[in-house]
């Protein structure tokens, strides 16, 4: 079940924008006939391996000199990049590279790609040494980069074809490069205030802009009764419909807080997915935090206890949504959903130490395009530890590696992410109308726990596919922000 976006006039859901130079060495031109002109042939066969859908890829030929840098980097500042390339054709002097990155400050990926494996030794000339000379200038651009204190660039070494690696890397920066751009143009809302005593999630709304870019939107629990009075029941009968086609609704089995959907909260979770989507699309939101009571009794109480269905249905549609008012979660359930690992709301619940994991899930919100088979709806007599009973989501994450990433507040005022890497096993989970996954991490759960705490991390975190730890990393780097990978040895 894939998710599609549900609206294209925010601000985040603006093209992803990638540079392309290539650098040389202008003496050598007239030295070797036909060299330039073979390395910018080089330089359209990388741009090529670029993805082209959601990205538009700006090129800026070849830099061959410190003047023609000084003219490039003018160019390249207008054109607002989220990221760019530095293609290493051949040989080139570190003056021309040293301008660039000494001035723009957006993310640089050196790339040297030779177009032969191996040079043919018996037929070796000079001019074929310069066509596959891409690696000669990396140590000293590196140096440059280290005196113009600036982070010596990432870097992708490999062939120009068949290199399946190469390619991996590419996509991963192309990637990288959507979550920095969405990041710095993201309009998050942010409803209530965290659950009272939860220090851990408190966050500095300034503090989120100032290093991510994201706009937090201080928005009112009010704005969104507006709209759910505006629901018709055309709405909400479609809205149940599409409901019950994304969710199984089995019978209860041993939770006696729980049983199987009945009708009143099946329209109650209807109607209030209509107003929050109609409510994401009015204030023009690329995510939301929330959490407010609200009076007892009262319509504002239901509404707001009732998100969880909706929060669902959105996610599906790449806007993260984030229970329990935390922002910094949400950011990173952000950063997941546009690597394309999905993004689900989690925290640790009861440990196994027969088998030796640990269940990871929450009550929601949770990622569909992560999800083993279609998820489970139930109704529940409470929410435990809040206010309110309806509707609860239930699903088991996909087998296989996953990732978790918790971004935590420091005491000096700073982002920390807290990254780790596992398996979700098969098994049975505890039908309690939440999402639990089996996590399984090495070097046995008792040691991963300790080391997982030990670093500080935040109550709740984004869980998804795949091991993605090390591409994290770069994104905090990018950001200027410290991370810690859980080490499993």
């Amino acid at each position: 079940m894939k998710g599609e976006e549900i609206y294209t006039d925010s601000v985040s859901d603006s093209v992803v924008k990638i540079g392309v130079f290539g650098v040389g060495y202008f003496k050598y031109w007239d030295q070797f006939p036909g060299l330039y002109e073979e390395l910018m042939q080089k330089q359209e066969k990388f741009i090529r391996k670029l993805p082209v859908e959601g990205v538009e890829m700006v090129d800026f030929g070849m830099i061959d000199s410190p003047m023609k840098a000084y003219e490039a980097v003018r160019k390249i500042e207008a054109a607002n990049l989220d990221l760019i390339f530095c293609d290493m054709l051949t040989y080139a002097s570190s003056g021309t590279f040293g301008i660039i990155i000494k001035t723009i400050n957006i993310p640089i990926v050196l790339v040297a790609l030779q177009p032969l494996k191996a040079m043919e030794y018996a037929k070796a000339s000079t001019y074929m040494q310069l066509m596959n000379d891409d690696i000669c200038s990396l140590p000293e651009f590196a140096g440059v980069a280290v005196r113009m204190g600036k982070r010596v660039p990432e870097m992708i070494i490999g062939t120009l074809d068949d290199d399946p690696e190469v390619d991996q890397q590419i996509n991963e920066y192309c990637r990288i490069a959507k979550v920095l751009h969405d990041l710095k143009t993201a309009h998050i809302g942010h409803i209530g205030h965290p659950i009272n005593a939860m220090l851990d999630m408190h966050t500095d709304a300034t503090m989120l802009t100032s290093i991510f870019g994201s706009h937090i939107v201080q928005c009112e629990a009010n704005q969104l009764m507006y709209c759910f009075d505006r629901v018709t029941e055309d709405e909400i009968s479609a809205a149940e419909n599409h409901i019950l086609d994304f969710f199984d609704t089995p019978d209860p089995v041993s939770d006696p807080i729980s049983m199987k959907l009945i009708p009143e909260d099946l329209r109650i979770a209807a109607k209030v997915s209509v107003a929050l989507e109609n409510f994401i699309k009015t204030n023009h939101l690329n995510g939301l935090a929330y959490y407010y009571d609200g009076p007892d009794d009262s319509e504002m109480r239901k509404v707001m206890s009732n998100l969880i269905v909706g929060n669902s249905l959105l996610t599906a549609k790449h806007i993260p949504m984030c229970g329990e008012s935390d922002l910094k979660t949400l950011i990173a359930l952000l950063i997941f959903d546009r690597l394309g690992i999905g993004g689900s709301f989690a925290e640790f619940h009861p440990v196994d130490f027969n088998e030796g994991f640990v269940l990871v899930g929450h009550d929601g919100p949770h990622n569909i395009s992560i999800a083993d088979g279609k998820p489970v709806l139930r109704s529940l007599k409470k929410y435990h530890g809040k206010p309110g009973h309806g509707a609860g989501v239930e699903f088991k994450i996909k087998e296989g590696p996953i990732t978790m990433l918790s971004i935590n507040s420091t005491y000096d005022g700073k982002f920390k992410f807290v990254i780790a890497e596992g398996e979700s096993v098969a098994g049975p989970i505890p039908p309690t109308g939440n999402t639990n996954t089996r996590g399984f991490f090495k070097p046995d759960i008792k040691t991963f726990l300790t080391r997982w705490i030990s670093e500080g991390p935040t109550h709740h975190f984004a869980l998804g596919i795949g091991h993605h730890a090390k591409t994290i990393v770069k994104i905090a780097r990018y950001l200027n922000i410290e991370s810690v990978i859980i080490n499993q040895s």
